[in-house]
């Protein structure tokens, strides 16, 4: 049976639940309300697992604050054993606009703290991720500002759809593949 880990990136708290940089979360969140299945406090995060027409999914929120989230990826790798290609991590991207996606099988974290210690981690930048848009609506010097801001009243209201789409996509990684799912859901 194949294992697929689908890392959501984002930060524990209250504090941070509804910010733009926990989008990983919120993705992970629809996936196991989807499948109606819990989470559970593991080491270095919250687990949840469902399987899906022959493949084992876990879904992983690391509880180790974004920048230290390798940690978590790689000792979950190491404990269920799973091959570099059926990880995914799901994470926000300034440089995409809102609510749009863009699937990758390699690259650079592109300034993203959460990327840039997953790289460490795995010691590898060949990982596929998925990047949420969430826009660069922000004055300059205040990037942090706003990715630990609030989504506003008009991404509110489209962000549940986004959501949707972003696990749809996240199936397609592990049933179609990474070249079929980029085809049909970047840029979607």
């Amino acid at each position: 049976m194949k294992k697929y880990l689908i890392v959501g990136l984002g930060n524990i708290g209250s504090k941070y639940e509804n910010t733009r940089h926990n989008i990983g979360f919120k993705i992970l969140d629809k996936i196991a309300e989807n499948e109606k299945i819990a989470w559970e406090t593991k080491k270095l995060g919250d687990l949840s697992r469902f399987r899906y027409k022959g493949r084992t999914f876990i879904l992983l929120k690391p509880n180790t604050f974004m920048n230290l989230s390798g940690k978590a990826v790689k000792y979950w790798q190491t404990i269920e054993k799973i091959p570099l290609e059926n990880i995914l991590i799901v994470t926000d991207d300034l440089n995409l606009p809102f609510g749009s996606i863009r699937l990758k099988t390699k690259g650079s974290a592109g300034g993203h703290n959460g990327l840039t210690n997953t790289i460490d981690h795995l010691q590898t930048q060949n990982f596929a991720r998925l990047r949420f848009g969430v826009g660069a609506e922000y004055r300059k010097g205040n990037q942090i500002d706003y990715v630990l801001g609030d989504w506003n009243q008009a991404e509110l209201k489209k962000l549940p759809e986004r959501i949707e789409t972003s696990a749809k996509a996240i199936t397609s990684f592990s049933m179609a593949g990474i070249a079929n799912t980029m085809s049909e859901f970047n840029g979607k």
